[in-house]
């Protein structure tokens, strides 16, 4: 295996190229156990018909685990949406598209999002009164069980160069609720500081899904929370602000 091409630097991981494979080698203080969860969600990812980078192996190289899937050539929709801003609408349509398809289907043995939610609630640095709040909003959301992305946003999409549209990245996915996993499609875009995108994003989505707005909102505060946990300083703070935005009855 010769890892001598650097697509990507991540936090805790680097993704290499190897010829017609992506090799994503995790830090050695990665959790194991997260690393075989991501190669497990990817797999049933497959089974599920979705478009995607298939697995061909997990590993270890030089102490330091690893998984080995397709390397899809082309470019991002996220590069594509910076290449050429006149095409952005066309773009943000195909990307919603894409979403409504994920969503579309079901994998049975992928982790329940509430569940992954509500511990994540949990260890959100909120007040005892807050997280309560969160944790009943959550548990009152309906049931679903459609496939979540969790990270969907233009960087995971590579379109290939005959045009076909590839998801990659499913570290995150869970089954549940659709209208979470577009609450968190707006927080991300919000996040980069793309609030014009994010409101374009939201009023597509809704009107292809035939999804109250509302609906959506109301996810966002529990989504908020639950992403809190992890990332920088700054985006836990701006995640923490949307999540103490808790409506009382």
């Amino acid at each position: 295996m010769t890892l001598d091409r650097v697509i990507a630097v991540r936090t805790a991981k680097t993704v290499y190229r190897d010829g017609d494979l992506c090799v994503k080698v995790f830090n050695e203080d990665f959790s194991k156990a997260d690393v075989l969860n991501e190669a497990l969600n990817q797999a049933r990812i497959e089974e599920t018909g979705l478009n995607i980078p298939k697995i061909h192996e997990v590993t270890k190289i030089d102490g330091k685990w690893a998984i080995v899937s397709d390397f899809i050539e082309g470019k991002t929709l996220q590069q594509m949406m910076d290449d050429d801003p006149d095409k952005k609408d066309e773009y943000l349509d195909l990307f919603v598209d894409l979403q409504l398809t994920v969503l579309s289907k079901t994998c049975p043995l992928l982790n329940k999002l509430k569940d992954k939610m509500n511990q994540k609630i949990s260890m959100a640095e909120l007040d005892a009164t807050t997280r309560y709040d969160l944790h009943t909003r959550l548990n009152g959301m309906p049931k679903h069980n459609k496939v979540c992305h969790g990270d969907f946003n233009p960087s995971n999409i590579i379109i290939a160069k005959d045009g076909t549209p590839y998801i990659i990245d499913w570290s995150h996915a869970t089954q549940g609720n659709g209208a979470a996993d577009a609450a968190r499609t707006y927080l991300l875009f919000w996040l980069k500081g793309d609030t014009e995108t994010a409101k374009q994003y939201l009023d597509l989505f809704c009107k292809k899904s035939d999804t109250a707005k509302q609906y959506v909102q109301k996810w966002m505060p529990i989504v908020a929370a639950s992403q809190s946990v992890k990332g920088n300083e700054e985006e836990r703070e701006l995640l923490l602000s949307w999540a103490n935005v808790v409506e009382y009855e």
